[in-house]
């Protein structure tokens, strides 16, 4: 389940397989909102299963790059 205005688990996890140029524009959009809810809600008000996604898909408070976003930048599929 997820929090209010947040993506939940799975949508973050399917997000983050697929490459960033294979995105929609809708898709690039619902990320991006779902960034600045992550870091607008408090890490104490999170439920654990958006805690487990922030740290999957690096959307938690300290906005760090996720660990998928650093191995897909490893094998070329990343942004950078």
């Amino acid at each position: 389940m997820s929090d209010a205005g947040r993506r939940d688990l799975t949508d973050q996890l399917a997000s983050n397989v697929k490459p960033d140029s294979q995105k929609s524009f809708l898709e690039q959009g619902k990320e991006k909102l779902d960034s600045v809810a992550s870091t607008l809600q408090p890490e104490s008000q999170k439920s654990t299963t958006q805690k487990v996604g922030d740290t999957i898909s690096g959307n938690s408070n300290e906005n760090q790059e996720s660990l998928l976003d650093k191995a897909k930048d490893a094998i070329g599929l990343g942004s950078k």
